[in-house]
């Protein structure tokens, strides 16, 4: 078989994760961990396997050295794609084009099966050579990264046990991509140095009930609809942070005039930037400001019944430096109202800055210039997103969210949506960068 070939059998597999796990078939992840065994015979044969929280897969492929190893991340479960308006078979990867323009159309293509197979494909290639690494080799692939992430807790705390400290970090997160930033050209390696902490918050008025036919004059429902415009008419304030300065600075080079100076004097223009970033649109007002949004409404269980309880779920997503504390002093500062209740269901804080300077980071540049061009400028970044990295901050401060592949614009609305899809070509490339990184 191919790479191809393998990749799109395991994109068949509807590895689908849900936030209750009672929903989740994990009889697909036993298909998808057999699948593995069949396709990559030397990793199976020469690395240790070890199945932790039940289905995630931690892998140990011994170097010459166990002392600074390498830790690839990746996650073996996708979104569901319910209620979502596909216009092909979400796992049927099917390959549709040719030449450059080949593409497969599948759930988990980008997200993270493309990283995940793109790594086993780079190991077990490495092994049919004869390669031994230098150092040791950890891959571990997390069950439900897309809802939980306690597979990926689980192997952080068995890794951290075992006194394993990593050289290198490195999970899903930034992409290849052109026009990140106005005035940049060349097309720039996202490089995720930190990730912005998440945290859902539940907003709730309360009644006594009644008969819809005879309303109070301000019922939960429009007290609650009220606290909502308040929390939107009041956004969280702008910050340039560390990471999104350090993208500014790096990218400062590769801007024309004035731009150039404006990223490089970011200390004196930050307020000019952070306002600019706000206007250009969602990625970049995330990237300068703390955001709130209401995903989820909740009011009564009958169309002639009053709800007693109407309940808004608020996702937030806290910038570098800001804490959930401090997020929910914003929220109920924002809502002004007593008699809105504000409780904290589950999140954690930003994860720890890591260094864009140094052998680690060097590292990673030089495995971008090798296999994925020597015009694309690795850039430092804030990932907007969550993911399993930050449950392996407490083992190094070198914890790096890269996915090696040039993705469009298209592409990258596609993830979490309808008709996700990876070109083949920047596929295969995303191989030869893991091959490098082993090399290294």
């Amino acid at each position: 078989m191919t790479p191809v070939e393998r990749f799109r059998e395991l994109l068949a597999i509807p590895t689908v994760s849900h936030a209750d796990s009672a929903d989740t078939d994990f009889a697909r992840f036993e298909e998808f961990r057999a699948a593995l065994e069949r396709l990559y015979p030397l990793v199976h044969a020469h690395l240790e396997r070890e199945i932790v929280a039940g289905h995630a897969l931690l892998y140990r492929w011994r170097g010459e050295s166990p002392t600074e190893p390498l830790l690839l991340l990746a996650h073996q479960d996708v979104v569901d794609t319910a209620g979502q308006p596909w216009t092909r078979d979400p796992f049927a990867a099917a390959v549709e084009g040719e030449g450059t323009d080949a593409t497969i159309y599948a759930r988990g293509a980008i997200d993270d099966k493309g990283a995940l197979v793109a790594i086993l494909e780079a190991v077990e290639e490495a092994l049919a050579e004869g390669v031994v690494p230098r150092t040791d080799v950890w891959l571990a692939f997390g069950h439900d990264e897309e809802t939980l992430g306690e597979g990926a807790q689980a192997m952080a705390a068995l890794l951290a046990e075992r006194g394993v400290r990593p050289a290198l970090v490195l999970d899903e997160g930034g992409a290849v991509v052109e026009g990140a930033l106005p005035g940049v050209t060349a097309p720039t390696a996202m490089i995720g140095v930190a990730e912005r902490g998440s945290a859902t918050f539940d907003l709730i008025a309360r009644e006594a009930g009644g008969h819809a036919s005879t309303p109070p004059s301000f019922p939960a429902t429009a007290r609650l609809a009220r606290a909502i415009g308040r929390v939107q008419r009041h956004p969280f304030p702008r910050r340039l942070v560390p990471p999104v300065r350090a993208m500014l600075a790096t990218a400062a080079a590769h801007a024309p005039e004035p731009l150039r100076t404006v990223f490089r004097r970011a200390a004196l223009t930050g307020p000019l930037l952070t306002a600019a970033f706000a206007f250009l649109g969602p990625e970049t007002n995330a990237l300068v400001r703390t955001t709130a949004v209401v995903t989820r409404l909740e009011g009564s269980a009958g169309d002639n019944v009053l709800a007693t309880a109407a309940r808004a779920t608020v996702n937030v997503r806290l910038l570098t430096g800001e804490t959930i504390s401090d997020a929910a002093i914003h929220l109920r500062r924002a809502i002004a109202d007593p008699l809105i209740d504000i409780e904290l269901r589950h999140g954690g804080d930003p994860s720890p800055v890591s260094p864009w300077q140094g052998a680690a980071w060097r590292r990673l540049a030089a495995a971008v210039g090798e296999t994925l061009g020597d015009d694309v400028v690795p850039l430092p970044y804030l990932q907007l997103g969550a993911s399993d990295s930050r449950f392996y901050t407490g083992l190094t401060e070198h914890v790096y969210r890269f996915a090696p592949f040039h993705l469009t614009r298209a592409e990258r609305d596609a993830l979490h949506a309808p008709d996700e899809r990876i070109r083949v070509e920047v596929w295969l490339r995303g191989i030869r960068f893991y091959r490098a990184l082993l090399a290294s």
